[in-house]
Formats: structure tokens, C-alpha cells, sequence
């Protein structure tokens, strides 16, 4: 069971108590003390802290006196952080987005283009040299930040940000990002959630060989693949360990094995840790507090932070059980990451891993299909663990545990198709999938909901985000139909079209949109909408390389 035991962050969470407390919830972001770097050794802020003078009652800090404490023992949260410009960049590449012909549309995307510029940096070399100093992590290389609030390196964030490199022409700078992340998993055992040290207790989406695959399909860089090979390896041991892996014996008997979202902590996550102490107030034993820590830090692994996806009551927070849910999405990333590896060790010669890991996808594409493939929606669905399925840690498969709502991430898998897809035709009808999304009331008229369930949560509907649009759009832009194809380049127009009217209304690429409305960015969830924003900025420059925009092609709405 993990717990605070690094020394400053114990103190971070400290202040950021005080803060909520001395300045009140307007406008308040936890996120932003667990960031601050401490100027001198710890100890001396931690007794000059407890001086501080407090009201008899409440134990308030004066604002006055708490401002001076900050500025004498803090520096900006993310200062150390350094700009730095990106050794690769051109103000308009050679063979920059040849598809896009229409004038306006490529004024815009160079602008985009350029918002990588801004979104660049070098980790500071204080970090390096006093790391108890900060919560920010050293890496080895330049990082990319999504922005806003968001100062570090997100790893599922990066898959995007590269394909938006790539679409840039900024090879090195991506293999800069691979690289940086490589080396989280020499460190901890695989990639973070985050470059931080409160992010060390999980990970994200394993999306760490599906940018390896992009940087070498645009390079054929044997070396890379030779060095990232091994983190992989180690990666996919992450995820098929006993935290994540769970095993299913189905009606016939034969066992199968599918992965999970688990984080290994069980206390408020230090970015968050106000917010999620008044969410535990429901609580009422020190257990079940745990119990929930656990899970809300849990579902912050799966990237889906948060969504009815993951709530037995869509309508309360509090009632998240992602570690009971079987993910179909999490599962078609280990799918992809272990064709990934068995492609890699082809590549350099090693045929028994190749081999191998061409055994174990298989594996997996038979479970997937026999445990989260629901044949009269035309879906993937999630599925609910019940503990009253177990025996001796085995769950037995029951059909009535599959979840039939509708999520976007139910037509993830169909993003194999741009990768693999002879691992996918060959098993599922394409139109009847195609017609299944096509009715499922995800498709709006600008982008993919993320859901039906309009909760307040991020991750639900009226909200949609760059990713699920790119993995959708990218399965069906490579399927067979012709049908399938236009609804892909359809869906993509709408995209884009929000994007562009969100820009020139707020000057801004946002983390996420809201769907039924051109030119509105997305909101709810726990804290105030983003901008930067990295992986909105790299599916627009990826969709704009593959789609292009016609002379005649419109790029409002009217």
C-alpha cells in the first residue's frame, strides 16, 4: 500500500490545506502548491510554516502573512521549468500538410504549428541537482507540456503530441519524448502518469510502442527500436502483473486474462488532495475512505478522469469502482503494445520474442472477442467484475456483467484497423460496427461525445476529445467501406471546423469541446478548462496531413 513518504510533498499538501483554508475555494487549484519548488532546505520552511501566525478559532493563516511565507520559500510553480526552442523547428517545414490547399486553412495550422514553440521545455537543472527540492521530475531531454495547469510530461497525452510532431516534421524533438519516457521506466518500472513525484503510484494508457511505431514508420530508426525494445518488455510486465491482470474462466471452461486499471495508492492523491478529502466526507470509516482514494486515483490512471464509465451511480463521484471494471480500451492498448513488440523484434533480429509475442496477442485478440465483444449491440463493452463470480481469485464469466451503455471507447478497438488490421477484419463485420456507431448517438454534429450521460464529469457527454476522435476516425478512414470512409472524413471536417472556430473566437486550441456546439470548448470535471493544448494541437495537424482541405472547401460552419 503506498503513502506520502516523501518529505516535501507530506509538506506541499500541508500548505495546500492552508491555502484552501486562508484564501478560500474561488479559484482555487490544488494542483498548484504540490507544484511550488522550494527555494531553500526543507526544514527551514517547515519550522518558519509552523510559525505562522493563526486565528485562535479556526487556525486560518492571515493572507498577508501566508503571501510572504510562499514568496520567501517558493519559487512559481513551474519554474523549474525552462523555455526552451525546439532543436527541429521550422516556421513552415518542406512538405508541411501538402494536402491542405485552402489559404485560410493552412494560415491556421501553421499557427498551430507554431504553438509548439510555446508548449516546449527543458526540465531545469535545479531539479537535477536538488531533487528533494522539488516535485518535478528530471528528464533527460526537451518535453513538450499539454499547458495551462498541466507543467510536465503526460504520457498517453504524448502519443498525440507526436503525431502532431510528425505532422511538423519534428522527428528529433519526438524521439526526444520517447526517449524522456524511457527513462521513467529504467527508473520506476514504467511510464508515469505524469513527471512527478506524486504521479510515481501509477500510469496511463500504454501508448509508449504505438509512438516508437510512428517515429520509425517516418524514420526507420533501427537504433531507436533497439533501445526502447527492452522499457517495452519491462512495460508489458507492468500490465500483466498481479496489480493489473485478472483472470476469467469462461462458460466453457478455459481460462482467459485481460488487465485493469490499479493504482497503488490509497490516500487523496497530492495534486487533488482537498477536493478528494471533501469527496470522502460521504465516509464514514477510515476503509472505506481508503477504499475510495484508491479508486479515484485509479481512475486517474485510465486517462478517463472522470466518467460515469467508471460510477456505479452516475450521478455521485464518490461511487467510481474502475478496479471492478475490465476496460475494452485498456485492453486494445496491451493488444497493439504487444504487436508492437513482436514488429520490433522482428525488425532487430530477435525471432523467439517475435515469436512470442505473436502467440500472446493472439491470446488476447481471443479473449477480447470472447469476453468484451457484445455481437447484437455491434460493440466492445467494458465488463463489471463481481466479486460473487470469484473463487480463488478465477472470476467466472457472466454475460449479464458486460456493460451495455454506450461510450466512445466502446469503437477503440476499431482503431486496430490502422495498425493491424488483418487482426481485426477477419473476425468482426465492419458494416455492422459501422452502423452500430452510426446509431449510437455518439456522433454529434461536431466531433464524438465522449457519452450519452450529461453528469458534470469531464469525460461524459456533451464533451469531446481530441484523442477518441483521432482513434475512431483512424479506424474508420482504413476500413474497407467506402461508407466508412466518408463518415470518418465527415466526422473529421466537423472536428476541425470546431477547433477553428474555438481559436478565433478565444485565440486558443482547447483540451477539450464540447460537441453539440461549433466553437465551444468543453467543461465540467474537478478543475477549470485548459488550453495549450498539446493533444488537441497534435490530432488537428495529424487529421489536416491525412484529410487535407480542398481550395473549395469551407471553413466555417455556415
Amino acid at each position: 500500500m503506498a503513502t506520502v513518504t516523501d518529505p516535501l510533498l507530506s509538506f506541499l499538501q500541508r500548505i495546500q490545506s492552508a491555502a484552501l483554508c486562508s484564501m478560500g475555494p474561488t479559484d482555487f487549484d490544488p494542483k498548484r502548491y504540490v507544484d511550488l519548488p522550494l527555494k531553500t532546505d526543507l526544514p527551514a520552511a517547515i519550522s518558519a510554516f509552523n510559525s505562522l501566525p493563526r486565528q485562535s478559532q479556526s487556525g486560518t493563516i492571515p493572507i498577508s502573512d501566508f503571501s510572504h511565507f510562499l514568496k520567501q520559500f517558493f519559487d512559481e510553480a513551474a519554474s523549474d521549468l525552462v523555455y526552451t526552442k525546439p532543436v527541429d523547428f521550422e516556421p513552415e517545414p518542406e512538405g508541411f500538410l501538402v494536402k491542405v490547399e485552402n489559404e485560410v486553412m493552412r494560415e491556421w495550422a501553421l499557427e498551430v504549428h507554431a504553438i509548439w514553440k510555446n508548449l516546449s521545455r527543458r526540465v531545469s537543472d535545479s531539479v537535477k541537482t536538488h531533487p528533494e527540492r522539488h516535485t518535478l521530475l528530471y528528464l533527460p531531454g526537451t518535453v513538450i507540456v499539454p499547458g495551462s495547469r498541466f507543467q510536465e510530461v503526460y504520457y498517453w497525452d504524448s502519443y498525440w503530441v507526436i503525431r502532431g510532431l510528425l505532422a511538423s516534421k519534428m522527428y528529433e524533438t519526438a524521439k526526444g519524448i520517447v526517449l524522456n519516457l524511457v527513462s521513467l521506466i529504467e527508473t520506476y518500472g514504467h511510464v508515469l502518469n505524469g513527471a512527478r513525484t506524486y504521479y510515481i503510484n501509477r500510469s496511463q494508457p500504454p501508448l509508449l510502442s504505438s509512438m516508437v511505431m510512428e517515429i520509425y514508420m517516418r524514420t526507420g530508426d533501427v537504433e531507436l527500436v533497439k533501445r526502447v525494445l527492452p522499457a517495452l518488455l519491462k512495460e508489458h510486465s507492468f500490465w500483466i502483473s498481479d496489480i493489473h491482470q485478472v483472470t476469467i474462466q469462461d462458460q466453457g471452461g478455459c481460462k482467459h486474462f485481460l488487465s485493469r486499471y490499479q493504482a497503488r495508492w490509497y490516500q487523496p492523491r497530492p495534486e487533488g488532495a482537498t477536493k478528494d478529502e471533501k469527496l470522502s466526507l460521504k465516509f464514514s470509516t477510515p476503509s472505506e475512505k481508503d477504499a475510495f482514494y484508491h479508486e479515484i486515483a485509479s481512475a486517474a490512471e485510465s486517462g478517463w478522469d472522470f466518467s460515469s464509465r467508471w460510477m456505479r451511480n452516475s450521478s455521485d463521484l464518490t461511487t467510481t469502482a474502475i478496479t471492478s471494471i475490465i476496460p475494452v480500451d485498456l485492453n486494445t492498448f496491451i493488444l497493439k503494445l504487444e504487436q508492437d513488440i513482436s514488429t520490433f523484434a522482428k525488425i532487430i533480429g530477435d525471432n523467439s520474442t517475435s515469436q512470442k509475442f505473436i502467440e500472446v496477442s493472439k491470446s488476447r485478440i481471443a479473449t477480447i472477442r470472447s469476453l468484451l465483444w457484445n455481437p447484437n449491440l455491434g460493440q466492445w463493452v467494458d465488463y463489471w467484475l463481481d466479486e460473487h463470480d470469484a473463487h480463488q481469485g478465477v472470476y467466472n464469466w457472466n454475460p449479464a456483467s458486460q456493460n451495455c451503455k454506450i461510450f466512445a471507447s466502446n469503437f477503440v478497438p476499431l482503431w486496430l484497423l490502422a495498425h493491424y488490421p488483418d487482426q481485426l477484419t477477419e473476425e468482426y463485420n465492419e458494416e455492422l460496427i459501422m452502423n452500430s456507431l452510426k446509431k449510437s448517438g455518439l456522433i454529434r454534429e461536431y466531433g464524438i461525445a465522449t457519452s450519452l450521460s450529461n453528469t458534470g464529469q469531464q469525460w461524459d457527454f456533451p464533451n469531446g476529445w481530441a484523442p477518441l476522435q483521432h482513434m475512431i476516425i483512424e479506424g474508420l478512414a482504413s476500413a474497407h467501406s467506402k461508407e466508412a470512409r466518408q463518415l470518418a472524413e465527415s466526422i473529421t471536417i466537423n472536428w476541425i471546423k470546431t477547433n477553428f472556430a474555438a481559436y478565433k473566437k478565444t485565440g486558443a486550441i482547447h483540451e477539450k469541446y464540447n460537441v453539440e456546439s461549433c466553437g465551444e470548448y468543453g467543461g465540467g470535471g474537478l478543475y477549470k478548462p485548459q488550453t495549450g493544448f498539446g493533444w488537441s494541437n497534435g490530432v488537428i495537424l495529424a487529421l489536416l496531413e491525412e484529410f487535407g482541405w480542398p481550395h473549395d472547401r469551407d471553413v466555417t460552419t455556415s
